[in-house]
C-alpha cells in the first residue's frame, strides 16, 4: 500500500506572494488553470466570440506575468474579474464596436461570483457617462483607471506634460461626478 502524499492547497494569495518573490510562472500556472474557465466566461459575455474570448483569456493572463509584480491585490478573484472585463472592454472599443452592458453576471458558479455587484452596478454606470467626457478627459482615465497606468505612463502615452495628464484626470473626474448624479 502506497500513502500518496497530497500537496498542500495554495490560496490565491499565497500564490500572488510565491510568484512576486520567486518569479517562478508555476505559480502564475496554477492561477492559470484556478481562473481560466472563469475569465473566459466574461469575455464571453462582452466578446460574444468563442476565439477572440480564448485569445483574450491568454492576453489577460500574459499580462498578469507584469501586473502581478507592481499591482497591491487584496482579493485576486476581484480584481481579476475588473481586469478580464477592463480588457474587453479596451478590445470592443479599439475594434470601433460598441459597449453592450450584460444584464445579468457572468455564467460562473456561485461561489465564484462573489464580487462587489455594488462595485460592478458603479462601474457600468461609469462607463455609459465616459463617452460624455472630453476626448483627453475620456482618454487620461481610461488610461490611469482602468489601465491602471501611472501619471508618467499616461502622459508618455498621450503625449500630455504630467500637469496635463493631472488636470485632465481631475477635470474628468468632476465631470464624471455631475453626470452620475
Amino acid at each position: 500500500m502506497n500513502p500518496t502524499i497530497e500537496k498542500p492547497v495554495l490560496d490565491d494569495a499565497d500564490l500572488v506572494l510565491l510568484y512576486r518573490k520567486s518569479g517562478d510562472s508555476q505559480h502564475l500556472g496554477m492561477l492559470f488553470k484556478r481562473y481560466s474557465g472563469v475569465i473566459l466566461g466574461v469575455c464571453m459575455k462582452y466578446l460574444k466570440n468563442q476565439a477572440e474570448s480564448e485569445d483574450a483569456v491568454m492576453e489577460i493572463f500574459e499580462k498578469l506575468h507584469l501586473d502581478l509584480k507592481r499591482v497591491e491585490i487584496d482579493y485576486f478573484k476581484g480584481w481579476l474579474y475588473t481586469v478580464a472585463r477592463n480588457h474587453c472592454l479596451m478590445r470592443l472599443r479599439k475594434a470601433g464596436l460598441s459597449v453592450e452592458f450584460p444584464e445579468e453576471l457572468p455564467p460562473v458558479a456561485a461561489e465564484e461570483a462573489d464580487f462587489d455587484v455594488e462595485k460592478e452596478a458603479s462601474l457600468q454606470q461609469l462607463e455609459r457617462v465616459l463617452p460624455q467626457l472630453k476626448a483627453e478627459q475620456k482618454l487620461c482615465i481610461e488610461l490611469f483607471y482602468l489601465q491602471e497606468k501611472s501619471y508618467r505612463q499616461v502622459a508618455i502615452e498621450t503625449g500630455f506634460t504630467l500637469n496635463e495628464v493631472k488636470t485632465h484626470i481631475q477635470n474628468g473626474k468632476l465631470n464624471l461626478k455631475k453626470l452620475l448624479q
